[in-house]
C-alpha cells in the first residue's frame, strides 16, 4: 500500500495537498493566501511552511566549503536605528554574517556579537585557506592572513572608499539588500523564526536561476518530512 503522502511520513494532509501548499510557497505567497487558496486549515498552512523551511535550512547546512574569489561581511535586521544610538550597528538589532562567492551561491548565520573570534570562526570553517578573501576595513577581519589566509584585501568604507580594483564586497551587499526588502513586507518576524525566514532568503537567493517548485519538490523526495 502506497504512503499517504510521499513527501511527509505519517502527515495527514494528502500528496496534492502538501503538493499545493508547496506550489504557493515557492511563489513566495504568505500563508494566510495559501489557506485561502488551497482550502487548508491555516494552521495546517503554518505547520508546513515552517517544516518546509526547516528543510531549506537544513540544505543550507549542507553547502561545502566556499572557495574561490569570497566576500565577507555583517548586517544588522531589525527596527530602524534608534536616534542617539551609533557605532557598529544599533541597539536591539539582529546581527547576521555573511559569506558570498562571487557569482554564486551566499552562506549566512546569526552571531551574537561582530568581534573577531566570532566572525572568524565562521570563516574557518567555511572558507577554503586558499579563497581570496574580500571584506570591508573592520577590525573584526584583523589577522586572516595569520591564520592562512593569505590572500586578503580589504576596502574602507570609513574612508569613502567603496571599490579598489577587484577588491569590493558589492555581492554581498546586494544580498543583504535582497533579503531586507523581502522581510520587510512581512511586517514582523518574531524572534524565534528569524533564523528560518533568513535561510529561506539563503535558500532562494542560492536558487535564484532554478524553478523553486520542481527544486523543492526533489528536495523532499530526498528528505521527506518525518
Amino acid at each position: 500500500m502506497k504512503p499517504k503522502n510521499r513527501y511527509s511520513i505519517g502527515a495527514r494532509i494528502t500528496t496534492q495537498q502538501f503538493r499545493d501548499i508547496l506550489r504557493y510557497f515557492s511563489m513566495d505567497i504568505e500563508a494566510t493566501k495559501i489557506a485561502k487558496l488551497s482550502g487548508i486549515n491555516r494552521n495546517t498552512v503554518n505547520r508546513y511552511t515552517r517544516l518546509i523551511r526547516e528543510r531549506m535550512l537544513e540544505d543550507c547546512e549542507r553547502q561545502s566549503p566556499f572557495a574561490g574569489e569570497v566576500e565577507v561581511d555583517e548586517s544588522y535586521f531589525g527596527p530602524r536605528r534608534v536616534r542617539g544610538k551609533r557605532g557598529r550597528g544599533a541597539s536591539g538589532k539582529t546581527i547576521v554574517f555573511g559569506v558570498f562567492k562571487r557569482n554564486g551561491k551566499v552562506y549566512t548565520e546569526v552571531v551574537p556579537d561582530v568581534k573577531k573570534r566570532s566572525l572568524q570562526a565562521i570563516i574557518r570553517g567555511r572558507v577554503d585557506v586558499g579563497s581570496i578573501i574580500h571584506s570591508d576595513g573592520w577590525r573584526g577581519y584583523d589577522g586572516l592572513v595569520d591564520v592562512g589566509y593569505e590572500k586578503h584585501f580589504r576596502v574602507h568604507h570609513g574612508k569613502s572608499e567603496f571599490v579598489r580594483g577587484r577588491s569590493h564586497i558589492n555581492g554581498i551587499e546586494a544580498f543583504w539588500s535582497f533579503a531586507k526588502v523581502r522581510l520587510h513586507r512581512l511586517k514582523g518576524i518574531h524572534k524565534q523564526t528569524f533564523h528560518l525566514h533568513l535561510k529561506e532568503c539563503e535558500w532562494r537567493f542560492n536558487h535564484r536561476k532554478k524553478n523553486v517548485y520542481t527544486h523543492l519538490l526533489r528536495l523532499f523526495r530526498k528528505h521527506p518530512l518525518n
